[in-house]
């Protein structure tokens, strides 16, 4: 994602390089009616900056940044 890319400065590194300056998890989510239901990443980088993470949602195979 290009949001992800420029946050991170990444050009054309592999995905094992960007997994070695950042920390990741997968949630299987499921909120309270009405709510999200579906895969919800979020991406925090190896040091605290106090910027935010990054959460990303999929929703029928696409990945978007949760608002």
């Amino acid at each position: 994602m290009p949001e992800v890319r420029e946050s991170w400065g990444i050009e054309n590194e592999t995905p094992e390089e960007f997994a070695e300056m950042v920390y990741g998890v997968k949630f299987e989510f499921m909120s309270g009616s009405p709510g999200y239901v579906g895969n919800i990443f979020i991406l925090q980088g190896d040091t605290l900056t106090g910027d935010s993470s990054f959460v990303l949602l999929r929703h029928k195979g696409v990945l978007t940044l949760a608002d």
